[in-house]
C-alpha cells in the first residue's frame, strides 16, 4: 500500500515517510522515557535503545519493503532511539563519580541492543515470522 502510494507520487513521498515516522518515534521516545525514567539511572534512554534495536531488527530480518523501512526503520526507530542521550548519560554518571555505574550502563546499552536484535532475528528466522 505504501509502495503503491510512492509509485503514484513518483517517489517524492520518501522524505515524508521518514518525517512522519520520525514524528511518531520522537513522541514515543518522550512518552516511554518519561514513563520509565529513574532518578539515579537513565533507564528511559536504555529502554528506548533496546526496544528500538529490537524493532529495527524485526524490520531488517523480516525483509520489509523499502517504504516500510523508511517509515518505521529510518523514521520511527531513528528518532525513537538515541545515541546522543546515551553518550551524555554515560559521561554524566562518570563525572558524578560513579565510574562503575557508567561503565555498566554503557555495557548494558550495548549488550541489550545486540541481544534485542538477536531475539528479533530468532523470531523472524526461527519461527518463520513475516511482517
Amino acid at each position: 500500500m505504501i509502495d503503491q502510494l510512492l509509485q503514484e507520487l513518483g517517489g517524492t513521498a520518501e522524505p515524508y515517510l521518514v518525517g512522519f515516522g520520525g514524528m511518531i518515534g520522537a513522541s514515543l521516545r518522550h512518552v516511554v522515557s518519561t514513563w520509565v525514567e529513574h532518578e539515579e539511572f537513565p533507564l528511559g534512554t536504555l529502554t528506548v535503545n533496546v526496544l528500538g534495536s529490537f524493532l529495527l531488527g524485526l524490520l531488517t530480518f523480516a525483509g520489509v519493503t523499502n517504504s516500510t523501512m523508511l517509515l518505521f526503520g529510518v523514521g520511527l526507530c531513528g528518532s525513537f532511539t538515541t545515541f546522543s542521550s546515551f553518550s551524555v548519560d554515560t559521561v554524566q554518571l562518570w563525572e558524578a563519580g560513579d565510574q562503575f555505574l557508567a561503565t555498566g550502563y554503557a555495557l548494558v546499552n550495548f549488550l541489550g541492543a545486540v541481544a534485542a536484535i538477536g531475539v528479533a532475528w530468532l523470531l523472524v528466522t526461527g519461527l518463520g515470522v513475516l511482517l
